[in-house]
């Protein structure tokens, strides 16, 4: 019998004039500008170590790492002397001691990225590179997202942990739970730090009701507190009108002056007669200050609604009296933004998964003031941070 060579598949590497196997030899090892893949996988690797370590400034100032799921935090009571008698002994001190418990929610949350051979074989290492720089930025902007979800939506969460729901909890936001009293100042279970202008436009009175809201819980400079404004440029650009002892916005008289940063644009004072004081900083934990008002360094950020402005206590990047918990899982290897390879490992980079586990929850409840300016009477969650469980980029 005669076998007609255009007809026969020959297996492994054979001559394939009309078909067979695909060979080592035809996957696709290098870009179109001759950047191997192996070297762009191992470049990647590197650069998501360096990602890691840095998250983002505003996202470093706001939170704080935990691994724990639960928190038990106590709420020790107040003891008191009585009058001694010259016979009697006196009465044992009965000091209530509650707990209060809350959570950090917990997601795992990943993309793919997948390449044709033939992608491959036509991109150059550019077009590679930018996928991955997407997913990093997308990365970002989803933790940047959820960190803000916690801050500006007032609703309670639950978590369920170990088949037990605990509450995620916002700020204080009137839903019975009592803070602690601070040097003689006590509160209620209606006590909010969610908080309307009733005017449509920021007032001096404003910024010193939010400050007084954080102050009278004991945070402070003493304290290692520094005071931080973050609000949106609509709202920075009546705050720099601010003036001590004349009227402003809505008939307020300011105690205060505005003072710009030194990196703020020159001005020229009439009839100036200098500077009491210093200059604030030029910056913050590496973000940008627009200026101060009395002890609150005001910082401008377009990632803040308009309308909106929040207030907060920072013991700066990543320190423990920051305002939100970061959750991140126990185990090391779990930690931080992961680039694992996919499904078919033959191929350098042609398909992997990018995966990121973390949760969220403030612990601070009475460490920042979200104030709506607004005429309204009732705090209206901003719909880009209102937690739904609907993620969405913008």
């Amino acid at each position: 019998m005669t076998i007609s060579l255009d007809k026969l598949v020959v297996p492994f590497g054979g001559d394939v004039r009309r078909g067979g196997y695909q060979t080592e030899g035809d996957i696709v090892q290098v870009t179109a500008d001759g950047v191997d893949l192996n070297a762009l996988w191992a470049e990647f690797q590197q650069t998501m170590a360096i990602y890691n370590e840095s998250r983002g400034r505003l996202i470093d100032l706001l939170t704080f790492p935990v691994q724990n799921v639960i928190e038990t935090v106590p709420q020790v009571g107040e003891a008191t002397f009585q009058i001694a008698s010259e016979f009697g002994e006196p009465e044992g001190a009965r000091v209530e001691l509650n707990y209060f418990q809350l959570g950090y929610d917990f997601h795992d949350y990943d993309v793919a990225s997948r390449y044709t051979w033939k992608f491959l074989r036509d991109a150059d290492a550019r077009q590679v590179q930018a996928v991955h720089n997407a997913i990093l930025q997308a990365d970002t902007r989803l933790i940047f997202k959820k960190v803000m979800e916690a801050i500006f939506d007032n609703n309670n969460r639950t978590a369920d942990i170990r088949n037990q729901n605990y509450n995620v909890y916002p700020l204080y936001n009137a839903d019975g739970t009592v803070p602690p009293p601070y040097k003689g100042v006590t509160f209620s279970g209606t006590h909010n730090h969610y908080l309307t202008s009733g005017a449509a436009v920021v007032d001096s009175e404003d910024i010193e009701v939010m400050y007084n809201h954080i102050a009278e819980h004991g945070y402070g400079i003493e304290n290692g507190t520094r005071f931080i404004l973050l609000c949106n440029k609509a709202e920075i650009s009546q705050i720099r009108k601010f003036r001590l002892n004349q009227t402003n916005n809505n008939s307020k008289v300011a105690n205060y002056d505005f003072i710009p940063a030194g990196n703020q644009p020159t001005l020229i004072v009439p009839n100036a007669e200098g500077l009491l004081g210093s200059l604030p900083p030029n910056e913050f934990a590496g973000l940008r200050v627009t200026g101060s008002y009395a002890d609150i360094l005001i910082i401008e950020e377009p990632m803040i609604p308009a309308g909106y402005m929040l207030m907060l206590g920072s013991g700066g990047a990543g320190n423990l009296q920051n305002l939100v918990g970061f959750r991140e899982h126990a185990n090391p290897a779990y930690r931080g933004l992961r680039l694992l390879p996919g499904n078919d490992q033959r191929y350098p980079l042609i398909e992997g998964y990018y995966a990121r586990a973390f949760g969220t929850g403030v612990r601070q409840r009475g460490g920042a003031v979200v104030m709506q300016v607004t005429a309204n009477g009732s705090y209206t969650v901003p719909t880009k941070y209102a937690n739904n469980g609907v993620l969405v980029d913008e």
